[in-house]
């Protein structure tokens, strides 16, 4: 096996125990997965920064189409990016007809723009009447990609959001609760902070969104960091089943679709 091959074989290792400990990661694809076989025709990922989505919802839809406020993306670490959007807007108007997609998705992006109605609007206004909406926003999460952050959203917000463009929410559904937000919380001061790992983490395709991180590691730290991670994750995932506690969540995902469509 060649250095090259040996390399991306570790990355790609490196990634999956990365993945493990990031609870919000294991949340989201959890909670993307669970929605995925509602997808499907052309989808549009609204925010879909380099598209980590992709394969999750590829086996249910004819395409898949990424659409960026190109003058936020192009402030973010594309260093690190394997690919990108397929189309830019200026963020005021999605660059596409009337009810052109079927499927509409957006991963925590609705936090990040300062008009969350307009760009709600928007969504659904591209959405076809018969199509659905899968959405996901945060409740309870650090700040990032500054100054683009705005908002925190309940799903109460969500719903009157979505009435207010004439969608109606159909599911809503917590993405962990209060052991898994804690968690993450806790491993994200470890691993950003205690040993400034947010360069590596960047080097493994992670924080995509954010600025280039430039602190140098704490590499001494690494093993006992890794360790309290991984801990930590494990008891935040059993605690969320035995000793649940549903006021809490690092976020919720929803699915909606036009009014018109569910009174037919």
């Amino acid at each position: 096996m060649s250095s090259r091959a040996n390399e991306s074989e570790l990355k790609r290792l490196a990634r999956h125990a990365a993945n493990f400990v990031d609870l919000q990661w294991t949340l989201v694809i959890r909670a993307l997965e669970g929605v995925a076989p509602l997808a499907r025709g052309r989808l549009l990922d609204v925010g879909c920064g380099d598209k980590p989505y992709l394969e999750v919802f590829e086996p249910f839809v004819s395409q898949y189409l990424g659409v960026e406020h190109e003058a936020s993306f192009r402030q973010t670490a594309s260093a690190t990016r394997t690919r990108g959007p397929d189309v830019f807007y200026d963020g005021k108007r999605l660059p596409f007809a009337d009810g052109e997609f079927d499927t509409v998705l957006s991963v925590q992006t609705l936090e990040h723009t300062p008009d969350p109605q307009a760009l709600l609007a928007e969504m659904a206004r591209v959405l076809h009447p018969n199509g659905v909406l899968l959405l996901t926003a945060p409740f309870s999460f650090r700040l990032h990609e500054e100054p683009h952050d705005y908002f925190r959203y309940s799903p109460h917000g969500l719903r009157a959001l979505c009435a207010e463009v004439g969608l109606v929410v159909e599911r809503c559904e917590a993405m962990g609760n209060l052991w898994s937000l804690l968690g993450h919380k806790i491993n994200s001061y470890l691993a950003l902070n205690l040993a400034r790992a947010g360069g590596l983490a960047q080097g493994l395709d992670k924080l995509g969104h954010e600025s280039q991180q430039s602190a140098r590691p704490r590499f001494w730290l690494m093993p006992f960091v890794a360790l309290g991670m991984t801990s930590v994750s494990v008891a935040a995932k059993v605690l969320d089943r035995v000793a649940p506690d549903d006021t809490e969540s690092l976020g919720f995902v929803i699915v909606a679709r036009h009014k018109s469509s569910m009174l037919g």
